[in-house]
């Protein structure tokens, strides 16, 4: 992700450190290239302003003899035009309100900085568009300077009218083409301001208290047609009766087409040309103010495309915006007339319903599904689309729009969680799962930051000798209040968050340098597996980092590090991933396929990259010694590792029947709670002697 802005100027006014630090991480995890500038006094936050000319303000609430209502107030006085995003540890409603109607950018929580690289997308949008718009009113400005007028006298009495040859030649015809007449003025009216104009004559002769002015189009003799504005008043016997009326006629063409083009850039996104979120949320409270005064339902979806970031990858960020103008027109033809459609920035769309009940707006959600499982046409390439959809359901009861898109954008997750393609409703235990795991996020960081988290180990044993050959590295959470929590219940939101690079990072080294120590105190020497995410493939130097760890802790002998990888990195692994895999194994490091057989299971990797072992998922191994089909998968699985000089490891063997099962099949190794738990590495060793004594 990149800014237009190159190199961004960001001056944050922050005064602790470590909230400093992390919010130019995020920043710098996004791929912004930027001139970061942190701040921590009212006087240095001026200079700031005036020296620095940022693209964006970040700032604190509390801060050393002042507050973010006064920094707000600096920034509008210096830099008028400059976004202002509040990033506070502690914000009520009241307070993120009032920053906002005071002309705040946006707000984000110090324990929500996810959200902060789309605010802070959204917010230089934002200031791009009002440049322009600004530009565009300059434009305007010369436009209405420049014009020139065309005369019209009208005599009523005759009904004959006047007019000069600028009035003529403005719209193209000639002397004769236009017949001095009321007919012939109406003739040339557009059928829809003809009524308009009729009335304001009407009004003008009838009264006369007045000026006549209207706005309308007129036919142009070479086709298409002209705005104007016309101008006139009345000359009245001494009874008052209008006896003559002339005025003027000017070509408003270039100013209404300016006035839509800053209706268009004010209110509707350029690239898919659906309404932006300004226009959304102008619309999202009318339906509020509507539900409270008549009880009118509405619904709100909040749409994610699935998989976006993959198209962007792969075939560029030009064939992204092509994937995302059509998947707009799509979506629009999937709607009903009067329904909103909204790009809120990115691959983020939302949707208004009105008048609809909870049945409609899920069968407006299924069509959509249906819509998007078609392939979009992107240049030559065929893609497969879909989208994850949030809804929540609009009452009396809601304090502000901002809730509404809260709750559709929570539901939205949920369902990405789900699997993603599919829809899911808003409820109060949605917003309470929502809310532990932002609770989980922000004692994960803090455990990160404590080091309250511990690598236990699991022995791998050789089924034929009963020896342990190994050990998988698995990271536990000793939390101060509930104790040690397992990896199902935070790897999931380390994934999500992005915390799951730095923490896979600690893994690595932790368990490299325990290997090490292992060895140092005559253990014998053990092979050291340890699971490696997908997001962690999105690090530059991780192959560096890798390798580092090994030469650090001077381990000669790296075939003895196995690095887990799953299917899901393995199905689309990706130039830089593929170059990875390649450049660690011609280092000696060596590869297994985690979890083989609940993912993507194509040959086709396996021959592509000299992988070492296949772990048997343990769903599968459960029932081997019970269900024929699970024995029969986990038989199939072996003899295709012995076809291919594969090692196999059956993970989460149980029972001594599911033993006896991998060892008349021949499996390598196998590890479970029948040889040992995972444990601490002080205990590591005595594991072993007991694996090894039973």
């Amino acid at each position: 992700m990149t800014s237009s802005e190159s190199p961004l100027r960001v001056l944050h006014l922050e005064d602790t450190e470590a909230d400093s630090f992390l919010v130019r991480h995020t920043l710098e995890r996004a791929g912004m290239e930027m001139a970061y500038h942190n701040v921590q006094t009212k006087d240095d936050f001026i200079r700031g302003l005036r020296e620095d000319d940022p693209h964006v303000v970040l700032s604190d609430h509390s801060l050393p003899g002042f507050d973010s209502r006064e920094a707000l107030e600096i920034t509008h006085r210096e830099r008028p035009h400059t976004p202002f995003i509040l990033v506070s540890g502690a914000l009520g409603d009241e307070l993120a309100v009032e920053s906002l109607k005071n002309g705040a950018a946006d707000y984000i929580l110090k324990d929500r900085l996810a959200r902060l690289v789309p605010a802070v997308e959204r917010a230089l949008q934002l200031a791009r568009e009002q440049r322009e718009r600004r530009a565009a009113e300059e434009r305007y400005a010369l436009a209405v300077e420049g014009a020139a007028d065309g005369l019209w006298d009208w005599d009523l009495r005759s009904g004959r009218i006047y007019f000069s040859p600028r009035w003529r030649e403005m719209l193209g015809y000639g002397e004769e083409e236009v017949e001095p007449s009321l007919d012939g003025w109406h003739r040339l009216v557009h059928e829809e301001d003809l009524p308009r104009l009729k009335q304001a004559l009407d009004e003008h002769l009838e009264a006369g208290q007045q000026p006549f002015e209207c706005e309308y189009r007129m036919r142009h003799k070479e086709g298409g047609w002209r705005w104007v504005l016309s101008r006139g008043v009345a000359v009245r016997e001494p009874g008052g009766r209008a006896v003559r009326m002339a005025g003027s006629q000017t070509d408003i063409t270039r100013r209404k087409t300016a006035e839509e083009a800053l209706l268009r850039h004010a209110y509707y996104d350029p690239l898919t040309g659906l309404a932006n979120r300004a226009l959304f949320e102008n619309r999202l409270g009318r339906a509020l103010r509507q539900a409270r005064r008549r009880h009118a339902p509405f619904a709100v979806l909040f749409l994610d495309l699935d998989r976006f970031k993959v198209v962007n990858d792969s075939l560029g960020h030009a064939a992204g915006d092509r994937l995302l103008a059509a998947f707009a027109r799509r979506l629009e033809r999937l709607l009903r007339p009067g329904d909103t459609a909204a790009r809120f920035g990115g691959d983020e769309f939302a949707i208004l319903l009105e008048s609809v009940g909870d049945v409609q707006a899920t069968l407006v959600a299924r069509r959509i599904l249906e819509g998007f499982a078609q392939p979009f046409k992107v240049g030559r390439q065929d893609i497969v689309a879909g989208a994850s959809i949030g809804i929540t359901y609009g009452t009396q009861a809601h304090a502000s729009t901002q809730s509404l898109l809260r709750e559709a954008d929570t539901a939205m997750y949920r369902a990405k969680e789900l699997g993603r393609g599919r829809y899911e409703i808003f409820d109060e235990a949605l917003y309470e799962r929502s809310y532990r795991r932002l609770m989980m996020e922000r004692d994960l960081r803090r455990a990160i930051q404590n080091h309250e988290l511990v690598v236990y180990y699991q022995p791998l044993v050789n089924l034929e000798s009963g020896k342990v050959t190994g050990c998988e590295a698995l990271v536990r959470w000793q939390h101060p209040t509930r104790g040690l929590v397992l990896p199902a219940d935070f790897i999931p939101v380390a994934e999500e968050t992005g915390l799951i690079v730095d923490l896979g990072d600690w893994v690595l080294r932790t368990a490299v340098a325990q290997q090490r120590a292992w060895r140092d105190t005559g253990l014998p020497p053990l092979e050291m597996s340890i699971n490696l995410s997908p997001r962690q493939f999105n690090q530059k130097d991780l192959s560096h980092n890798i390798l580092q760890a090994i030469e650090e802790f001077s381990l000669d002998d790296p075939w003895r590090v196995k690095l887990e990888l799953t299917e899901s990195v393995l199905a689309a692994p990706g130039e830089p991933a593929t170059r990875l895999i390649q450049e660690l194994g011609r280092r000696g490091v060596r590869f297994a396929v985690d979890d083989f057989g609940t993912g993507y299971s194509s040959m086709a990797y396996l021959r592509r990259f000299a992988f070492r072992t296949l772990k048997i998922d343990r769903s599968f191994v459960q029932g081997v010694a019970t269900n024929p089909d699970d024995a029969a998968i986990a038989a199939a699985i072996i003899s295709m590792a012995r076809h291919l000089k594969l090692d196999v490891t059956a993970e989460g063997v149980e029972t001594e029947p599911q033993r006896d099962f991998f060892r008349r099949e021949r499996c390598d190794e196998a590890q479970g709670f029948l040889f040992s738990p995972a444990v601490p590495a002080e205990a590591f060793p005595d594991a072993v002697k007991h694996v090894e004594a039973a």
